[in-house]
């Protein structure tokens, strides 16, 4: 088993179905086939919310895909998140990404501000490198930043987009 089950109520639904899916895979080669193919639905951040050149304020520190991370206001007070992985052998960070946005997109910020990265963990497993949990973590750190900004603020920017030091 990859990790042991506590705070489970910590994870938004989506995201603890996806990690108990996950955990279902004691096949290392097999968990590995998942993440890829989650990866493989990655779509890049839509000319709506931003285009290249991205600004740096947007850059995941410590993350060797080059992972960019925007957040967008919903009508029911959540977030939508947005990506951009430069590196297209990025498969971690693309499938970290999908993930995020597809378990964390229209939950409460305050549900996912309290998210440990020990998620990282249970997601990849304790095989890991220092350098790519380091930068997995700071993408969902990023994600937690932008839901932060947007609890504090109460409001999405005056553009509609609510994105890490975007002011």
């Amino acid at each position: 088993m990859f990790l042991l089950k506590n705070n489970m109520s910590e994870y938004p639904s989506k995201l603890e179905e996806l990690l108990e899916n996950l955990e279902l895979t004691y096949d290392r080669d097999e968990r590995i086939q998942m993440l890829i193919d989650i990866a493989d639905r990655f779509k890049g951040v839509p000319d709506h919310i931003a285009i290249r050149p991205y600004p740096k304020s947007h850059l995941t520190p410590a993350c060797e895909s080059e992972a960019y991370v925007w957040s967008e206001a919903l009508p029911n007070q959540s977030l939508r998140y947005h990506f951009a992985v430069e590196n297209p052998q990025g498969i971690s960070a693309k499938a970290l990404a999908v993930i995020l946005n597809e378990t964390l997109s229209g939950e409460p910020v305050v549900k996912i501000t309290q998210i440990s990265t020990e998620v990282v963990y249970r997601i990849f497993g304790r095989e890991l490198s220092m350098g790519k949990n380091m930068g997995l973590t700071s993408l969902l750190s990023m994600v937690q930043a932008c839901a932060r900004r947007y609890q504090d603020s109460g409001q999405a920017d005056s553009n509609g987009v609510n994105g890490l030091f975007n002011e």
